[in-house]
């Protein structure tokens, strides 16, 4: 990894580390934990009220997204759910009830302190399947084909090597497992040095994909059946936007020939 990279990515991992302090801290104050500050483009404001107040006010004030990808994921009954950069726990909580007691809620983190954050918040929830991990996401923990869907909240624009993101989003789905992510693209005609002009890295701005370097990226790692859906703007020429696409079914086995006994 390059110097700069190695920057960035300790600027992003301080700029969560503090917001979850900040959660943290003013969870005990008379008046409830403050919500991170962002504009309405952002945060917790993208969910529905009554997800909201189903949730421990901590994992509600934590979330700093730019939409809602458990909404669009279209979860079912015992799916086993991935969450990129899960932060505080918001997506992960909702997720896991979705899948119901069936399924199991994956969240993975790279920030200590937004970890302990989701801990807490998973333990006031009374959820028992989930589980958090520490690590990043260009380097996912897990095995491969175990996870029918991965999520992921305004967390992929702010990595340092995206196509490694991809491909290890394509390993550890299983065939036919699908993503379902929200994220903020550039339009086509912004050249990177237009993107960070309209905002800082840390800010989910500068490390944005074009929407035709997005789909390039997710067809590159194996990826059909690619959506990317702008939903709305968050600075000029830049969206929160929902990506679909899906890891294609395996091929068939074509390694005896035809009529041939198989032991």
């Amino acid at each position: 990894m390059s110097e700069q990279s190695t920057d960035l990515r300790e600027a992003v991992r301080r700029r969560y580390a503090a917001a979850a302090v900040q959660v943290t801290e003013s969870g005990s104050a008379c008046c409830g934990p403050e919500p991170v500050e962002v504009d309405e483009n952002f945060g917790s404001t993208l969910y529905a009220t009554d997800e909201r107040e189903t949730l421990p006010a901590e994992a509600v004030a934590a979330s700093l997204g730019c939409g809602n990808p458990t909404a669009v994921a279209e979860l079912r009954e015992g799916e086993r759910v991935l969450d990129l950069g899960s932060g505080g726990g918001i997506d992960v909580l909702l997720s896991a009830r979705r899948v119901g007691p069936t399924g199991r809620a994956y969240g993975l983190d790279m920030t200590e302190e937004m970890l302990a954050l989701a801990l807490a918040n998973a333990a006031k929830a009374g959820a028992r399947n989930v589980e958090f991990l520490k690590g990043t996401i260009e380097a996912i923990p897990l095995p491969a084909n175990t996870i029918d869907v991965v999520i992921s909240n305004c967390v992929i624009n702010l990595s340092v090597d995206k196509p490694a993101v991809f491909a290890e989003t394509f390993r550890v789905l299983r065939p036919g497992g699908r993503i379902g992510v929200s994220d903020v693209v550039a339009d086509d005609t912004l050249t990177p040095e237009q993107r960070a002009e309209r905002g800082d890295y840390v800010g989910c701005i500068a490390g944005a994909l074009s929407f035709a370097e997005y789909r390039a990226g997710l067809q590159a790692a194996g990826f059909t059946g690619i959506e990317i859906v702008p939903t709305h703007p968050v600075a000029d020429g830049l969206h929160s936007a929902i990506v679909r696409a899906t890891k294609p079914d395996a091929a068939p086995d074509t390694t005896a020939a035809d009529g041939a006994c198989r032991s």
